[in-house]
């Protein structure tokens, strides 16, 4: 299983080959790289055009600066889809998991699955900030304009972030803990004391997590071009029978196994 454990960062792009084809995507470190796993920047011009992209759902906030997509955005349960069009250029902040809530300043359960105004949570100087990004001649001069604004108030890292960070990184790094108990047994805290510290730095359940790790797993090795063997991956990712991990495919994607190998080699309509 060590090609699943060396990719364990549930990107979640779906269909990455047409992707490519349609926007550049750039990612970057962050001078705050305590709370920021790094910030990704995105181009394109699609001129008449447009195209759907899909992104399955992950346990990172998102501070998101495009002009007609800006916000911040909560751990999801869902499929994200955007429709991109025309000439734009912006950046999102990926904040590492159960690292937001110092920004946010109340428990991150609070926006999950939803987004906030950007100046809500960051102030007014975030108008400037974005109106840098939209202009910006250089992937550098964004970069530097969004740390800027994270850096304006000095955030020490609070224990309990620690403590929640230190929850999701050994979910990541053990592709072998596929239940809570598991992972409380490799941490030595209670299943309350989990699920509290989830609640309040993660924005969702530590089975969530477990799952959304288990299932970008899944998704990436279902798109690699051959017909998979999805009794075998069911046992390989410590799923019980065929039948439950299908189950919670469908219910982190919106798709069957099948129907998302079959969509992520189509050509979408534009």
């Amino acid at each position: 299983m060590t090609d699943v454990a060396e990719h364990r960062i549930p990107r979640g792009i779906v269909d990455e080959e047409t992707a490519r084809t349609k926007f550049t995507l750039t990612r970057h470190p962050s001078a705050l790289p305590e709370y920021v796993e790094y910030h990704w920047i995105l181009r394109w011009d699609l001129g008449e055009h447009t195209h759907e992209q899909r992104v399955l759902p992950n346990l990172s906030v998102t501070a998101a600066f495009f002009p007609d997509a800006a916000g911040v955005f909560g751990p999801a349960h869902d499929v994200f889809a955007y429709r991109l069009r025309g000439r734009v250029q912006g950046l999102g902040v990926r904040f590492r998991p159960g690292c937001f809530r110092p920004f946010l300043g109340a428990p991150v359960t609070t926006i999950a699955d939803r987004s906030v105004p950007l100046t809500e949570v960051f102030g007014p100087d975030t108008t400037r900030t974005a109106e840098t990004v939209r202009s910006a001649h250089s992937d550098a001069e964004m970069v530097d304009a969004v740390d800027k604004l994270l850096s304006a108030k000095p955030r020490p890292v609070p224990a309990g972030t620690r403590r929640a960070t230190d929850l999701v990184e050994t979910i990541a790094a053990d592709p072998g803990i596929t239940r809570v108990d598991q992972l409380c047994a490799a941490t030595g805290l209670s299943i309350r004391s989990a699920q509290r510290l989830f609640a309040e730095h993660v924005g969702c359940a530590p089975k969530w997590a477990i799952r959304i790790y288990r299932l970008n797993d899944a998704a990436r090795l279902i798109t690699r071009g051959t017909t998979p063997d999805y009794a075998g991956l069911a046992v390989r990712l410590g799923y019980s029978d065929q039948s439950h991990f299908i189950r919670d495919f469908r219910t982190v994607t919106g798709q069957s196994p099948t129907e998302f190998a079959r969509s992520a080699t189509r050509h979408p309509r534009t």
